[in-house]
């Protein structure tokens, strides 16, 4: 009955309010509805990776390795469990989204996240389901393989509702759609995820052949575009296998242009926007962004009004590309941010030209954003709050 009595009200401050426009627009609506709720846990989880990350930094100044600290250990996994459990968060948002049983996709996601499925999918013996052979990746984290899940579910299971009899439908509707769903996952969409990154993999290297600026700003531009979709994933190795063979790697020291472009057109969403919340989330998405940790000013600003998305990656792919120019690279596979720039301390001009490139992405992202402005999101009063909770009950 709710589903037809929500169609007589005014729905008009409501957030499932219908999306428009090109295709495009559609599907970065979707993701921002899909994200935006987890904002407020990825942003406290990104500023405690932050304080534990300083923390290490200046404990290790005195000789002393906290890592090892049970304290540590406990707040290092409250840091990192929603993104180790993303698809399991992810699963609920895109629910609501697509309209289907958030329990039944938080199934889903959950299964992708299950000790003996991850043991399973990342030993070196191949996998397969019923003679099927299923393509080996570790899920955990990932993004793009659980939201196509939830979307396809939503089919699913309208279509076993229709034929399922009403007296069995709350056992045999879960039954069948779990049965389905899972094998499908691993199957079809969670390899999707996989081949953009393979994808990702083989313009690394095409661009690298043809020219470091190329690479530079191609890594610098498009690299927290990559990370919306988990495709970061398939080129990370590239910097770490760097690491292992020759001591440097300039992945990161580009990536890390993507990072401060991040943290930039957030700044300049926080200075713009005349939304209370909108400051809050933008305000810590950049300080976050600056430590490493781009996902709250993603999907808390820059994504969310596109146009800061936009300035964003034109300003990290400038950047990138003095950085290709210059030839930065860093000693080491870290995290970049600013407590990392010390590992991209190497030559005056590949170090002069890094220390430049984050200066353009982050004050170039925040001028940039400022000026071309966007689309601000209007402060709902307490009044309109109150009238959308009686709404929705």
């Amino acid at each position: 009955m709710y589903a037809e009595a929500v169609q007589l009200v005014d729905t008009a401050n409501s957030s499932e309010k219908p999306t428009e426009g090109s295709l495009i627009n559609r599907i970065l609506n979707k993701f921002a509805a899909i994200f935006t709720p987890v904002i407020p846990a990825i942003a406290g989880s990104g500023m405690v990776q932050g304080i534990l990350a300083i923390t290490v930094l200046i404990a290790q100044q005195y000789g002393v390795d906290i890592k090892t600290a049970q304290t540590y250990i406990i707040l290092n996994a409250a840091s990192k469990a929603v993104f180790f459990f993303m698809p399991i968060f992810l699963a609920y948002t895109a629910a609501r989204v697509f309209k289907t049983s958030e329990f039944i996709a938080m199934i889903i996601g959950a299964t992708l996240c299950y000790p003996d499925l991850v043991s399973l999918m990342t030993s070196p013996d191949p996998v397969a389901f019923f003679g099927i052979p299923i393509t080996q990746a570790n899920y955990t984290s990932s993004v793009i393989p659980i939201i196509i899940a939830v979307w396809m579910q939503s089919y699913v299971q309208h279509f076993v509702e229709k034929i399922i009899p009403d007296v069995v439908k709350i056992i045999l509707v879960p039954t069948f759609t779990i049965l389905i769903m899972v094998p499908a996952t691993l199957i079809v969409f969670g390899p999707v995820g996989i081949y953009i990154g393979n994808a990702a993999n083989w313009a690394y290297y095409g661009l690298l052949d043809i020219s470091p600026i190329l690479l530079g700003a191609f890594i610098g531009g498009m690299w927290c575009v990559l990370v919306i979709f988990g495709a970061h994933r398939a080129i990370v190795p590239i910097g770490i296998n760097d690491v292992a063979r020759t001591g440097q790697q300039n992945l990161l020291a580009f990536a890390g242009a993507a990072n401060f472009s991040q943290a930039g057109a957030a700044l300049g969403v926080f200075l713009k926007t005349k939304n209370k919340q909108l400051k809050t989330v933008a305000a810590s998405g950049s300080i976050t962004a600056l430590f490493g940790i781009t996902e709250p000013a993603i999907y808390g600003a820059t994504l969310r009004l596109k146009k800061p998305m936009i300035c964003a990656v034109i300003c990290g792919a400038i950047a990138g590309g003095l950085m290709g120019w210059g030839g930065s690279y860093g000693t080491a596979f870290a995290n970049q941010g600013v407590l990392t720039i010390p590992v991209y301390a190497v030559g005056v001009k590949p170090f002069v030209c890094y220390l430049l490139g984050i200066a353009i992405a982050f004050f170039g992202s925040a001028i940039l954003t400022y000026i071309v402005g966007f689309d601000d999101i209007p402060e709902i009063t307490e009044k309109e709050e109150i009238r959308g909770v009686v709404v929705n009950s």
